[in-house]
C-alpha cells in the first residue's frame, strides 16, 4: 500500500477536493471523521454530477431514475458527496482478497485501515501489480522453503524448481501423488507467481 495519503474530512468543500485530486493526481480521498477513522470515499465519479447537471432541468423520469445523482449535484461538502461506507481492507488481508474486492466492487483504488477503522494507507492496482516485479531467483528461493521442503521433506530424489517468467515449474519424483494438486495450491499463493507446472511423479511411474 502507499503510506503518504492525502485525505479530507466530512466538511471539506467540493473545490477544495477538486483542488486536492489535481495536486495530488489521484482520483478518490477518504473522508475521516474527527478521530481518524474511514467514514466513506469521495471520488471524481461522486462529482461529476454536479457538472452533468449544471445547466439541465432533467424531466421527472430522470429525477425518479437518478436520485443519488440529484442529490450529489446538489452536495457541496465531502460528507454529503462521499460514497458510505467506504470499501476498505485491512493491513494483514492477503493480497488475493485485495485483488478480489477491487475486482468485484469494481473499484481502482480503496483505503486500508487497522482493527478500528484508522486510515493506514491506501492501496490501488498498481500496488497490487508490483508484485509481479518480483525476480524468478527470489520466487524460486520462497517455493523451495515453504513449499517443497515443507511438503516434501524426503523425496525419492532431488526436485527440481524453475522460474521463468513467473511461471513455476516442479520436477522430480515423490512417494506420494495425492500431494501434487496441494503443492501446485500453495505454489499459486506464493507473491509474484504467474502460473504452475506441476510435472511430479511417483516412484515407480516412468516418463514416456
Amino acid at each position: 500500500m502507499t503510506h503518504t495519503v492525502v485525505s479530507v474530512g466530512r466538511d471539506a468543500t467540493f473545490k477544495e477536493i477538486v483542488k486536492l485530486m489535481g495536486q495530488r493526481k489521484v482520483s478518490a480521498l477518504p473522508v475521516l471523521d474527527g478521530e481518524g477513522r474511514v467514514i466513506g470515499v469521495v471520488s471524481e465519479a461522486d462529482l461529476l454530477p454536479k457538472e452533468e447537471f449544471r445547466d439541465s432541468d432533467p424531466d421527472r423520469w430522470t429525477q425518479l431514475r437518478r436520485l443519488s445523482d440529484l442529490a450529489k449535484a446538489g452536495a457541496v461538502t465531502a460528507g454529503e458527496l462521499m460514497t458510505a461506507p467506504a470499501v476498505t481492507i485491512h493491513a494483514n488481508a492477503p493480497l488475493a482478497e485485495a485483488a478480489r474486492v477491487m475486482a468485484h466492487r469494481r473499484v481502482k483504488r480503496f483505503p486500508v485501515v487497522d482493527a478500528v477503522g484508522m486510515l493506514e494507507g491506501v492501496v490501488s492496482r498498481a500496488d497490487l501489480l508490483k508484485v509481479f516485479l518480483r525476480s524468478d531467483e527470489d520466487i524460486a528461493e520462497e517455493v523451495r522453503r515453504t513449499v517443497v521442503a515443507y511438503l516434501f521433506p524426503d523425496p525419492v530424489g532431488p526436485i527440481h524448481v524453475t522460474v521463468e517468467g513467473g511461471v513455476v515449474t516442479l520436477t522430480g519424483k515423490v512417494r506420494d501423488t495425492s500431494l501434487v494438486p496441494v503443492a501446485a495450491r500453495l505454489v499459486r499463493a506464493v507473491e509474484g507467481v504467474v502460473d504452475v507446472q506441476p510435472r511430479l511423479t511417483g516412484a515407480h511411474e516412468h516418463a514416456s
